[in-house]
């Protein structure tokens, strides 16, 4: 009997979904206001702890690494014990109690909820994006485009939490805004449980033993060794995208806080906000890029996962071009402030890179990683994520000393060179692959 489908997918996937959204929700609905509360000064009406930018910055780094670094444990736990279904659901529960914690005006609390919130999204991150890949099987030309809805779906909750958190605690109460968080994560958990009705044959713990052609000593073939090299150059582009990326809810966060004039109709947008701007950019482009790369590979031309991350890589630099120009405006200006249109325009651009590197490297991984360690390399990817995240933080350290033009254009010219070298490169790598990345049309399931 065919697997009951919705909209073409498997119903399991929408499950999955609405869990992420809802965990990216209190996930980005913190990073927006953590560290501006970290700066906020403690005379304040709506005191925060009175951090230099440079100690807040330095913390934000630690904390956008590690809670990405736990993922490389978190899928070992699935692989060895739990199984990603029920690793997921212990994350889950970590999370909920982590953002509730951190509703508590306290130095303990604050700490507390940090390190709980580290060790829940490192067990729920890396084992809900490999169930995504494993409810299709291998070839499925759906694969990409579910992760390119599972991706939409992390920022439909990435977008509304700057909005709602952000005001909440920028504008009344911090602790009422990391509250809000975990009123969201606990809608996720909530969706998760009842939807596992639909996750029955994903996700579940299968020995190493079990894995046909396998034994206890897992020993990699010579074409999953070649894999496994390029698997590791697309981390290489992953510490790079995020490096940059990432200095969204760092650097450009105090740069948009203090040198960017941000009325915009009479209407003073609060720093918060602009964190939902890359969300924003993906829900409204996130079908149309997904598209593009259909019709482009169906007219025959170079569509590989590496190629798409090598243009994403460049597109992202170009960004940093304009940031560089919003610099240049703040020197000379008389307030000392540049136009919120070229935040807008950088955002844009690194959006587009972004559908081109961030779930493409997703559904890559589910095709090249060896089944036996499918959740432990998700994890890898997770985690070298949080690298990118902590190259972030040490980027906007060094802007506090050498200035945000040196660094914005220091990124803009590395971006793009690295990305043109990906390109040119792009045919031999490919080889390495032996045919994993290539997408095949199956039969189509009419949904039910």
């Amino acid at each position: 009997m065919a697997e009951k489908t919705l909209w073409g997918h498997p119903k399991g996937l929408y499950v999955l979904f609405f869990t992420e959204m809802w965990e990216r929700f209190s996930y980005y609905g913190m990073r927006a206001i953590l560290i501006l509360y970290l700066t906020a000064k403690t005379s304040e009406i709506n005191p925060g702890l009175g951090w230099d930018k440079v100690s807040a910055l330095e913390l934000y780094g630690w904390y956008t690494m590690m809670v990405y670094v736990m993922s490389v444990p978190g899928g070992l736990l699935a692989d060895r014990l739990l199984g990603q279904k029920k690793t997921v659901m212990l994350g889950g529960f970590l999370l909920c109690i982590g953002h509730i914690v951190l509703a508590f005006d306290a130095v303990w609390a604050f700490y507390t909820g940090i390190v709980l919130i580290v060790l829940g999204v490192g067990a729920l991150k890396p084992n809900i994006s490999t169930m995504v890949g494993g409810l299709y099987k291998q070839g499925d030309i759906k694969r990409d485009s579910a992760f390119t809805i599972f991706y939409i779906g992390i920022n439909i909750g990435a977008f509304i939490a700057p909005l709602l958190v952000g005001y909440v605690g920028e504008v009344i109460n911090w602790h009422y805004g990391f509250g809000l968080a975990g009123i969201g994560m606990l809608l996720g958990q909530l969706v998760y449980i009842w939807g596992q009705k639909y996750l029955k044959d994903v996700g579940n713990f299968v020995p190493v033993e079990r894995i046909k052609g396998s034994s206890e000593k897992v020993k990699l073939t010579a074409i999953e060794k070649d894999r496994m090299v390029v698997l590791i150059l697309s981390f290489i582009i992953v510490i790079v995208f995020w490096g940059a990326y990432e200095q969204a809810g760092g650097l450009m966060n105090l740069y948009a806080r203090d040198k960017i004039d941000r009325v915009m109709f009479g209407f003073t947008v609060p720093t918060s906000f602009l964190q939902a701007l890359h969300a924003f950019y993906v829900i409204i482009i996130g079908v149309p890029i997904a598209y593009f790369w259909t019709q482009w590979r169906n007219k025959g031309k170079e569509d590989s996962s590496l190629f798409k991350m090598g243009v994403g890589t460049v597109i992202t630099g170009f960004g940093f071009l304009l940031l560089a120009a919003a610099a240049i405006e703040t020197s000379t200006s008389l307030d000392g402030k540049a136009s919120i249109y070229w935040m807008l325009g950088a955002y844009f651009l690194h959006v587009v890179g972004e559908l081109s590197i961030s779930p493409v490297a997703l559904s890559f991984i589910t095709k090249l990683a060896p089944v036996k360690y499918a959740s432990f390399m998700m994890g890898a990817y997770f985690m070298v994520s949080g690298l990118g995240n902590k190259v972030a933080g040490w980027i906007g350290e060094a802007a506090q000393d050498a200035g945000e033009y040196t660094i914005f254009m220091s990124v803009f010219a590395f971006c793009v060179a690295f990305g043109l070298l990906l390109i040119i490169f792009v045919k031999k790598l490919k080889k390495l692959t032996h045919g994993a990345d290539t997408v095949q049309a199956l039969p189509i399931v009419e949904a039910e």
